[in-house]
């Protein structure tokens, strides 16, 4: 078969998830809009793995507190892309332009917006999620789909079973054709052939022809019985009576690193392995670059060699530490520090995110905790130490990390 052009393939990115796992972080923003990594959002993954893909024609959908998303979208990626060569990035907010309801799943969202697909008839569409962490060639992928025909092929990741309940879980042959699909099974998922500890998930990836695409959604649209959803009604029913595929997912390095950002234990997990001394996700490839808002903000900077007392040391060990940001006398260790933050004298800060324009006041101590934006910590408070006492000021998600929205203002 021939290879593909980019240009004869639009995506579509659904970011429009409420993230009610993530909260108190979706408070004000919505899921793909969460800050990850210290300088970047969980959706300038997929933008980014789009961009690197050479796919350069993009609708976004985005539905819940979508301010903060179009907001990074004009700031930090309009400059990629050139609207004469015929390439668009579109930033697409829930309108209801057809029907008098918001979007009621994720078919329904491609569905509201079919007449975008439409203008052009473009031959592939690619859908893809703007919630999830990962760095994938989607070029590969739909070379893939071409030349074994299909109708559908989704993007495939072994996963723990135990996982299995939080995603639509694919059973496939030797030949990877898709023959079974369970959507977030309560119990007795399919596992993988020969290793009952893990299941093959879907991705939430999936490559159409675009005329089987659109002839699909307006079938669903039509069905009163049907939630609109990919994973619930469309890819079920397309097993039974189409040709649907499943392409096992490698990424960048060969390897298969996938995490659905779904709630604050996996949230900050992945933020985590950001700042060991391999870690999965490689943010340095030269030539896979993660692309993002980039602000003008001096170097970082560390201060303080001692003082007279010799405990007033401007530390950072094991750490991401972004620009803008002055550790002034304090220690920090295996912890993200975002752009603009400051940590001040004799403050300890451990296994801990600081977001943008956080404040730490002297003497205090932070162990496991998620500080928000714009949070001012006064001198001499102690976070992440006595539960008890946390969980009556702060969230603290099931593993025990303590969460602090943003803006808050302390006694």
């Amino acid at each position: 078969m021939p290879f593909v052009n980019p240009n004869d393939i639009e995506t579509v990115i659904l970011a429009g998830g409420k993230g009610e796992r993530l909260y108190p972080l979706t408070k004000d923003r919505a899921k793909p809009a969460v800050p990850f990594g210290g300088m970047y959002r969980i959706i300038d993954f997929t933008l980014s793995n789009c961009v690197n893909s050479g796919l350069k024609r993009i609708y976004v959908l985005s539905q819940y507190k979508s301010h903060s998303l179009n907001r990074h979208i004009q700031r930090g990626w309009l400059s990629f892309f050139s609207y004469p060569m015929g390439e668009f990035i579109y930033d697409i907010p829930a309108q209801q332009r057809i029907g008098s309801s918001w979007y009621e799943g994720t078919a329904d969202a491609v569905f509201q917006n079919i007449y975008s697909l439409q203008q052009n008839m473009t031959p592939f569409t690619l859908i893809l999620s703007g919630d999830h962490v990962y760095q994938m060639n989607y070029m590969d992928m739909v070379q893939f789909h071409v030349d074994n025909e299909a109708d559908v092929t989704l993007g495939v990741v072994p996963m723990p079973v135990e996982t299995a309940s939080q995603f639509g879980i694919v059973k496939a042959d030797r030949d990877m054709n898709v023959v079974g699909f369970q959507e977030k099974p309560k119990k007795d998922p399919v596992t993988m052939p020969g290793n009952p500890d893990c299941v093959l998930v879907s991705m939430g990836i999936y490559v159409f022809p675009t005329k089987t695409l659109i002839r699909k959604l307006v079938e669903d649209a039509k069905l009163k019985t049907s939630n609109h959803d990919f994973g619930k009604d469309i890819i079920p029913k397309m097993v039974k009576n189409n040709k649907v595929l499943a392409y096992p997912f490698k990424d960048i390095m060969g390897k298969s690193y996938w995490r659905d950002i779904g709630t604050l234990d996996a949230y900050y997990d992945a933020n985590m392995d950001l700042v060991s001394v391999s870690p999965e996700c490689n943010l340095y490839h030269p030539h896979w670059p993660v692309h993002t808002v980039y602000s003008p903000y001096p170097p970082s900077k560390m201060v303080f060699a001692g003082g007279q007392d010799g405990k007033r040391i401007g530390q950072v060990l094991d750490s991401i530490i972004c620009g803008g940001s002055i550790v002034s006398g304090g220690k920090v260790e295996r912890s993200i520090i975002s752009p603009n933050v400051r940590v001040n004298s004799y403050a300890e800060i451990e296994d801990s995110i600081l977001m943008e324009d956080v404040e730490i006041g002297r003497h205090c101590r932070i162990k496991r905790t998620i500080i928000d934006k714009r949070v001012k910590v006064p001198a001499r408070m102690t976070i992440g130490y006595d539960p008890e006492e946390d969980s009556k000021r702060f969230d603290i998600s099931p593993e025990g990390i303590v969460v602090v929205s943003k803006n808050t203002i302390f006694d």
